[in-house]
């Protein structure tokens, strides 16, 4: 069986659909021009011999906030290392509810390819942080944490009833709480808020589920590239997932990151690791993806073992760091380099 690889899941948007956001313009335009990113996306991710594709998130404005867009960005703010930040929204009455779930997305971008299409969604610990911290009346934090719980395992149901070929939970906060909170409390409680959720899924349906976790992307930053992901990966192999899909192109110690993962990988997890990063333009060659995936493999079995990008392209509807052009280039890279290294070791 050739060695596994798949996108993380976003694209950069096309210009007009960026310049778009924010404009006036009615609902119909911006969702035609979605419409038509979307299509575009799909072709180039076909074109690229991925055989595993996203929709690129062209519609969602960002990975974190599509199930409560419309909500005023005025709670915490994360600051990234070139200075600037990226500010969570505040939920401000009960009950929480999704104003839309990924399945939409799903269900469009299914019905324009053959390929199988993987869905991204936001972790429940990430949308956790909406809660206002002097509370809000007559809604407490237990109640909110309950009706989140309820949602974010909808959120994930439908996709799996759509036809998702797997369900990914972006969880990059992960690697920002131990940045926030060296205890590793903070870390802890999302991954115990996050297992809630996947609780209620069977050992089939949980084989289907993974986690993504890297050091943040906005316009070409991070939030947590300081954090060693050797103090955090032990914590999050605790997760009810069966598929990890782990930064480590842009990690300056690879191998210390690998045997973290080889000390605390089951035998069940599937891993998947960068090698592409989103943060440089230039184009990583086959022959280096296919190096990176052979070091890999001298501490995760083939078998178990997958290729990713380091993180998504774009994360946030307005990134313009990294072009169109350069992200299905390193995609195509990915695939190549994959195969190479899969021919490599007989897999």
């Amino acid at each position: 069986m050739a060695i596994a690889t798949e996108p993380i899941g976003s694209i950069p948007r096309p210009t007009a659909l960026r310049w778009a956001v924010g404009r006036g313009l009615s609902d119909e335009d911006v969702a035609a021009l979605c419409a038509d990113a979307v299509r575009d996306t799909i072709e180039r991710f076909e074109a690229t011999g991925s055989p595993v594709i996203t929709d690129g998130e062209q519609s969602k404005p960002s990975h974190a906030t599509y199930p409560v867009a419309g909500l005023p960005l005025d709670g915490l703010t994360v600051p990234y290392a070139d200075g600037h930040s990226r500010r969570y929204p505040t939920l401000a009455a009960g009950p929480f509810r999704y104003e839309r779930f990924a399945a939409t997305y799903l269900a469009d971008a299914r019905a324009r390819t053959h390929l199988p299409v993987k869905q991204a969604v936001v972790a429940a610990s990430a949308l956790s942080l909406i809660y206002p911290e002097d509370g809000i009346a007559d809604y407490s934090r237990e109640e909110f944490l309950a009706d989140l719980v309820d949602e974010a395992a909808a959120d994930i149901k439908r996709c799996l009833a759509f036809g998702a070929d797997s369900v990914q939970l972006d969880f990059s906060e992960a690697r920002l709480a131990l940045a926030l909170d060296p205890s590793k409390g903070m870390l802890k409680s999302f991954i115990e808020l996050n297992n809630e959720v996947l609780d209620r899924f069977s050992e089939t349906d949980r084989g289907r589920l993974g986690v993504h976790v890297c050091a943040g992307n906005s316009l070409g930053s991070t939030h947590s590239a300081e954090v060693d992901p050797a103090e955090f990966l032990p914590e999050l192999f605790n997760l009810g997932v069966g598929r990890f899909y782990l930064q480590l192109a842009r990690e300056p110690d690879a191998r210390r990151v690998l045997a973290a993962v080889k000390e605390s990988a089951r035998p069940h997890h599937r891993v998947f690791v960068g090698v592409t990063t989103p943060f440089s333009a230039t184009v990583e060659s086959p022959g280096l993806v296919r190096d990176r995936v052979l070091l890999a493999a001298e501490y995760v079995d083939p078998a178990r073992l997958g290729t990713t990008d380091d993180c998504g392209f774009a994360p946030y509807a307005d990134d313009t760091t990294t072009s169109r052009d350069v992200a299905f280039a390193k995609i195509r890279a990915r695939v190549e380099g994959t195969h190479m290294a899969s021919e490599v070791l007989g897999a």
